[in-house]
């Protein structure tokens, strides 16, 4: 099975992006299954219900998120509406939506997908590492082709749940930073794994955000309203070829690919 994992879709160029880029690598490189972290895909910040019915219709088969899924004061009313719309896994009893799913592909092979946030400079949610066991252990009865979005900040809490999960799920990867990182690779017992899988958006920019808009906030540390770069537009996320019957991660690679103005 082939696995496009899009990285963190920042605003409308984000969407624009995945509209006009993703038919041609789906069927370059023969995907089965599209994720993408649609956290920032409104406006830079949380999502609606359009423009969650964007993404879907764009081909995307499963959305998954972080901390900035709750932007959107309306998020509440629909998230449970939508079986393959995901927010973090460790969040409280009680919040509304889901933080795993399992989807069957068009050959009828199953595939689970978790998602989690981190703690470290993040919210004190519960414990990823713990929540992650229960999870697994409820999709293994399911299925053996299990990925999970670890939306964190740090770089080491990233890599301990890759180790911590390594030969337990087919691939470990890293969203929230924008920033794709250079290390990707297969652990030796078949977890794929990225720290970052990057950000789907405008390259002209702070972490998708106007240059202007961010400079002024570290330059004045005055409160200022983000808005949305749309230069340099790029598609980032991973690919990744999963062998069906074991779930173990046979390779992982990087993409980077640039929309034409």
């Amino acid at each position: 099975m082939k696995v496009l994992f899009i990285g963190d879709i920042v605003g409308k160029p984000g969407r624009g992006a995945v509209k006009n880029l993703l038919p041609g690598i789906v069927g370059g490189y023969g995907v089965d299954i599209v994720i993408a972290n649609c956290e920032n895909a409104a406006g830079g910040f949380g999502v609606t219900r359009k423009v969650v019915d964007e993404l879907y219709n764009d081909e995307i088969d499963i959305l998954t998120s972080g901390n900035h899924i709750w932007d959107k004061k309306e998020i509440s009313e629909f998230i449970g509406d939508y079986e393959t719309l995901l927010r973090p896994a460790n969040y409280p009893t009680g919040t509304p939506g889901k933080g795993s799913v399992i989807v069957h592909n068009g050959s009828g092979t199953s595939i689970g997908v978790l998602n989690l946030e981190g703690r470290v400079f993040m919210r004190p949610l519960d414990c990823p590492f713990r929540v992650a066991e229960r999870e697994i252990g409820a999709l293994k009865d399911k299925t053996n082709i299990i990925i999970v979005d670890m939306h964190a900040e740090a770089t080491s809490e990233k890599e301990s749940l890759g180790w911590f999960l390594d030969g337990r799920v087919s691939a470990v990867l890293g969203t929230h930073t924008h920033v794709q990182t250079a290390d990707e690779r297969v652990l030796p017992r078949g977890t794929a794994y990225i720290t970052d899988a990057g950000m789907t958006g405008s390259f002209d920019s702070v972490l998708g955000i106007k240059k202007e808009v961010a400079l002024e906030r570290f330059l004045t540390l005055l409160p200022n309203r983000y808005e949305v770069a749309k230069g340099d537009v790029r598609l980032q996320g991973v690919l990744i070829d999963i062998d069906d019957k074991t779930g173990r991660g046979l390779s992982i690679e990087r993409l980077s690919i640039a929309m034409e103005s």
